[in-house]
């Protein structure tokens, strides 16, 4: 196969790559397409500030993921999977991640600082450049130790390292995951590694924070056999890396984070093997510390596969005097597959959008599940309370009831008393006079009715003597006029005089 198929092939897997954003938005859990790079799928669980989530690409794929301070500028901690190592370029390729200054930047990929300087990127605002080292006696020194790629280093999994300790630090890793780790965790795939530093206040040019130390940390998924263990190694001068407890490292690191889900199932973890993973810690120990003794750190023989670079190289050379027809198909096939990126972009964008949907959708049908299901519980709770309070009072109020009967009975007992008192406190004499009072009314009644008959008799007499009266002085002043007006004629006269 010539080399235009193969670019032709070269394309059309990174048309059928995900394209996906490397910096992971805070509202979404997780690190994106990079969750597989945690055990269990699942980051430390911690409280991190100012720290952004980026999911490391390089060559169309997910490489590792990055917990990024912007405050530090400076990694917290990666996260990556069984290396396949590279040995580095002399003149390395140190790569920058545009998405940190710039969310929306449509570079797909992490970017040289040269080609991003050219796009008019803001770059250093939020993240460390190469100029933040110049003249500081540090270099940016890898937690992972293996690039990318042939040649590519990125400064967002890099702190300041003086090249002593950068040195060791590398070399120490190496060891330990060729010699101790890779060899009791097969298959290597379910080797799961967090890399991370500790800043302290030393700041490089009061951007960059120098680590105070920085650590590894290894789980084993295999089942039934598997275990997990941390290392730290300091910057000070004949320091070497020291093996600790999983529990022991997450106490070193400031917010003092679960590094490893259930603590990667430390009820299943294999003794056995994890002790010959300390009996090959200690012989890397010894051996560092003789280095350090013999006057410096020494490169001890660490096996590594050959350079990717250096294969394809090969390959490259054998199929040099490729077919001209092979070119050719190359060259027609460019406009189909620009076309065909077109249309998978399009429809992953629709797809997604859909997924975001129905995702939203179910997540606020089942919030409101959940509040409806709050508020049944939370007003059932109040009615049985409510109900159990009036049950638990209703005796209480039965004996109020009975002390305030018992009470008025009491009153009017005391009452009664009171009046009992009261009568027999009269005289005697009194109370003979009451009793007597119905007799002396009952004798007086006829005495009385004589008296009304007298009265009305004597009534009615007065008014006939009065009736006489005024007929008789009416006549005497009617006689008295006839007298005077007509003749004077003798009227016989009784003896007595009168008329």
């Amino acid at each position: 196969m010539g080399p235009a198929p193969r670019l032709a092939l070269a394309l059309l897997a990174a048309l059928l790559a995900p394209r996906a954003a490397r910096r992971v938005p805070d509202a979404e859990e997780g690190f994106g397409d990079c969750d597989g790079f945690f055990y269990a799928g699942a980051a430390p669980a911690g409280r991190f500030q100012d720290a952004l989530k980026l999911c490391q690409r390089s060559g169309g794929a997910a490489r590792f993921a990055t917990l990024y301070s912007t405050r530090h500028r400076a990694p917290l901690f990666s996260a990556f999977r069984a290396p396949g190592p590279a040995r580095p370029a002399d003149a390395p390729r140190w790569l920058l991640e545009p998405q940190i200054e710039d969310p929306n930047s449509h570079l797909e990929e992490a970017a040289a600082e040269v080609e991003l300087a050219a796009e008019g990127s803001h770059l250093g605002s939020q993240q460390a450049v190469s100029a933040d080292y110049a003249d500081t006696g540090y270099e940016p020194g890898q937690l992972y130790p293996w690039p990318l790629g042939s040649d590519a280093l990125t400064l967002t999994n890099s702190v300041p390292m003086n090249p002593s300790f950068r040195e060791r630090w590398h070399e120490s890793v190496q060891r330990l995951l060729q010699r101790a780790l890779l060899p009791q965790c097969v298959p290597h795939q379910d080797l799961y590694l967090l890399v991370g530093a500790v800043p302290s206040e030393h700041m490089l040019g009061g951007r960059v924070a120098v680590p105070e130390l920085v650590w590894l940390a290894a789980c084993c998924a295999v089942p039934g056999g598997g275990w997990a263990l941390g290392f730290v190694l300091h910057p000070r001068a004949g320091a070497v890396i020291e093996d600790v407890m999983l529990k022991d490292l997450e106490r070193l690191l400031p917010t003092n984070p679960q590094l490893f889900h259930n603590n990667c199932g430390e009820a299943e973890q294999d003794t056995e093997k994890l002790r010959k993973i300390l009996e090959a810690v200690t012989q890397v120990q010894e051996e560092e510390r003789a280095a350090l003794a013999e006057g410096g750190p020494q490169t001890l023989p660490v096996s590594a596969p050959k350079s990717p670079k250096e294969e394809e190289e090969k390959e490259e050379e054998a199929e040099a005097q490729g077919s001209w027809l092979g070119r050719l198909l190359g060259l027609l096939a460019t406009p189909f597959l620009k076309l065909l990126q077109l249309l998978y972009a399009l429809v992953l964008g629709a797809l997604r959008g859909a997924l975001h949907l129905l995702w939203f959708s179910t997540k606020y049908v089942i919030r409101a599940v959940e509040g409806g299901l709050y508020r049944l519980g939370s007003g059932t709770a109040s009615y049985l309370l409510a109900i159990g309070s009036e049950l638990v009072i209703i005796p209480w109020k039965v004996v109020q009831v009975l002390l305030r009967v018992l009470g008025a009975l009491l009153r009017i007992l005391c009452c009664l008393l009171k009046i009992v008192c009261r009568i027999l406190g009269l005289p005697v004499r009194v109370l003979l006079d009451v009793a007597a009072f119905p007799v002396h009314t009952v004798g007086a009644i006829p005495a009385v009715c004589r008296d009304i008959a007298v009265g009305l008799g004597g009534t009615l007499a007065l008014f006939f003597n009065m009736a006489s009266g005024t007929v008789g002085g009416l006549l005497q002043v009617l006689l008295g006029v006839c007298r005077r007006i007509g003749p004077r004629v003798p009227l016989p006269l009784d003896s007595t005089g009168d008329l």
